[in-house]
C-alpha cells in the first residue's frame, strides 16, 4: 500500500478508506482499553490521531511506543469522535521502525526553553515550533526563486571564496591551505600568500553584490541567493557568522525603480506566506502571544498575521534621511530623552529610530533614501549635493531595516575618486571598474538578509532560531 502524507489525510478526502501513514510519535495517552497516539510526519503542523485498541495490539507493543518512536500505521480513516480534528485513524496494523527511550530522549512533550532547544538543535526540528519555522523558511525560499523567475531574472551563483571585501569592513573568514603553525614568510616577516592554494589571500564572501553587478551588466537582471559570512564577534539576537542573502542587481534601474522592486518583492513574499503557510503562521502567532502574555500591553508584539497584513496592505512611505532626522528631532521620545542613541544628521540610524518612524510616525512601512555618503559604501551613486548618496533602506515594524540597497555609481571617475577616499584598492578591483569602462549603464540593487526576513515572518525573537544550525562566536556544533 502506498503511504499517504498526514497533510493529505487530514483533509478528510480519504474518510472511510484504509490508508497507510508513517511518522514520529508526538504524544501517547489513554486508558487500559484504548490508546491515542498523536503522529506527525513533518508535512503539517497538525498531528493525526491514531486510535489503538489495547486488547488487539497488546500492552507489550504499546510500551515500546513513546515520544519520537517512528511508526508505520495502517488503518481505517474515520470521522473523529472528539474535538480538535476532522478525522482519526483506527489502527489495524502497527510497525515500529525505531524505538525511542523515554528516559533518555531530551525533547519531552512539555515546554522547553529556546536556549535548551538550541543545545539540542539536531532534534529541535521534531518540535511543533521548529517544524513550523522551517516549513515557512522553505516556502519563502521557493517564493523567492518563483518571484524572480517569473519576472525574467536570472539566478547567478556568485563565488563563496573571494579575494574582495564588498563592504570594506574587513571582518572576513580567511580561506587557506597554508600550515597555520609554520606558514611561508616574506623577507619582511609577513605571510607569503603567493604560496597558498589560490596564490593570494582569499576569504569567505560577505556579499555576492560586486560579482552580481558583472552579471547584471550583460544579462540585464540577475539575483543571487546564497550563504555569506562575517567574522563579527557579536553575540546578539540579530547576528550570525553564517547567513543567507538575496541580492538582485538590475541594469537600467535607477533608485526609484529599485524601490519599486523592493516593495513589490517583499509584498509578494508576505502574500505567499499568508496564502500558503496559514496553519504554521496561526501556530506561531499563538506561540508568540503565549510567550508575551505576562508583558505589559504596550510592550507586546503586534499579532503576527496582523503584522504581515500591515505590510501587505500598505503602500510604503518614501522619505529622505534628512527629513527623517527632522521628524525624529521633533518627536516626543527625542524631546523626553527616551532614545538611547543620538539623533544628528550624519549618524547611522538605530533600530529604535527606524521603528519610531514606522510604528509611531508614519504607521506604514518606510523606505528611507539619500543617506550621508560618509556612512555608506563606496559603490553607491553620489547625489548632486555632494553630501548624500542614492541609498535606500526598507524599514519594517518591530525589526527596523529589512533591506539595504542603492543605485550604484556608474561614473568611472567618481567611483575611482570615492574608492581612493575610502582606501579601497582600485588595482585589485580592476575587473569591477571594467564594467564602468566598457558600456557603463545606470544600475541598482539591494540585499535582503534571509534570516532577518524569516524572523519577521515567523515572529521568532532570535535569529539563531530561524536557521537550522547557527554559526555564532564560539559555536559551530552539529
Amino acid at each position: 500500500m502506498k503511504r499517504l502524507k498526514i497533510k493529505e489525510v487530514l483533509t478528510g478526502e480519504k474518510t472511510g478508506e484504509v490508508v497507510l501513514v508513517k511518522g514520529w510519535v508526538r504524544t501517547k495517552r489513554g486508558s487500559k482499553n484504548v490508546n491515542f497516539i498523536a503522529l506527525n510526519d513533518g508535512s503539517t503542523i497538525n498531528n493525526l490521531q491514531i486510535v489503538v485498541d489495547v486488547e488487539k495490539f497488546g500492552e507489550e507493543l504499546l510500551k515500546d511506543i513513546n515520544t519520537s518512536t517512528s511508526l508505520a500505521v495502517t488503518g481505517q480513516l474515520v470521522e473523529s469522535q472528539g474535538t480538535g480534528q476532522k478525522v482519526e485513524l483506527n489502527a489495524t496494523d502497527i510497525v515500529i521502525y525505531g524505538k525511542s527511550d523515554p528516559d533518555k530522549y531530551p525533547i519531552q512533550p512539555k515546554k522547553h526553553s529556546l536556549e535548551f532547544l538550541r543545545d539540542n538543535a539536531h532534534l529541535r526540528f521534531r518540535t511543533a515550533t521548529f517544524s513550523a519555522v522551517f516549513r515557512v523558511r522553505h516556502a519563502m525560499a521557493f517564493a523567492i526563486h518563483k518571484y524572480f523567475n517569473d519576472k525574467g531574472f536570472y539566478y547567478l551563483n556568485t563565488p563563496i571564496i573571494t579575494a574582495s571585501d564588498a563592504e570594506g569592513a574587513g571582518q572576513m573568514f580567511r580561506v587557506s591551505t597554508l600550515d597555520a603553525k609554520n606558514p611561508p614568510l616574506k623577507e619582511d616577516g609577513s605571510i607569503d600568500y603567493s604560496q597558498d592554494f589560490f596564490g593570494r589571500s582569499t576569504n569567505l564572501t560577505v556579499s555576492g553584490q560586486l560579482e552580481g553587478e558583472l552579471g547584471a551588466t550583460a544579462l540585464g537582471e540577475i539575483y543571487t541567493f546564497g550563504p555569506t559570512f562575517r567574522a563579527e564577534n557579536s553575540n546578539t539576537t540579530r547576528h550570525l557568522a553564517e547567513f543567507w542573502m538575496i541580492e538582485p542587481e538590475m541594469a537600467f534601474y535607477e533608485l526609484g525603480d529599485n524601490m519599486d522592486l523592493a516593495e513589490e518583492f517583499l509584498k509578494y513574499l508576505i502574500r505567499y506566506a499568508l496564502d500558503n503557510c496559514m496553519d504554521d503562521l496561526k501556530f506561531l502567532s499563538k506561540r508568540l502571544q503565549d510567550e508575551e502574555k505576562d508583558k505589559p500591553q504596550d510592550q507586546r508584539s503586534m499579532e503576527l498575521i496582523e503584522k504581515l497584513n500591515f505590510v501587505d496592505n500598505n503602500d510604503f512611505v518614501r522619505c529622505t534621511y534628512t527629513k527623517a532626522i527632522d521628524i525624529l528631532k521633533n518627536s516626543k521620545p527625542y524631546k523626553a530623552g527616551k532614545f538611547q542613541f543620538p539623533v544628528d544628521w550624519g549618524v547611522d540610524l538605530q533600530s529604535e529610530h527606524e521603528r519610531y518612524l514606522v510604528e509611531k510616525h508614519f504607521k506604514k512601512p518606510v523606505i528611507l533614501i539619500d543617506y550621508p555618503k560618509d556612512i555608506k559604501a563606496f559603490y553607491m551613486k553620489q547625489n548632486p549635493d555632494g553630501k548624500t548618496v542614492a541609498a535606500m533602506d526598507v524599514l519594517f515594524p518591530q525589526i527596523g531595516e529589512i533591506i539595504g540597497g542603492s543605485e550604484r555609481e556608474a561614473d568611472l571617475q567618481k567611483l575611482e575618486t570615492r574608492m581612493k577616499e575610502m582606501h579601497v584598492p582600485a588595482k585589485e578591483m580592476w575587473w569591477y571598474l571594467d564594467t564602468r569602462r566598457f558600456g557603463t549603464v545606470p544600475h541598482s540593487g539591494f540585499g535582503l538578509g534571509f534570516e532577518r526576513f524569516i524572523l519577521f515572518v515567523t515572529g521568532m525573537g532570535n535569529i539563531r532560531d530561524v536557521i537550522a544550525f547557527p554559526r555564532t562566536p564560539k559555536n559551530a556544533e552539529f
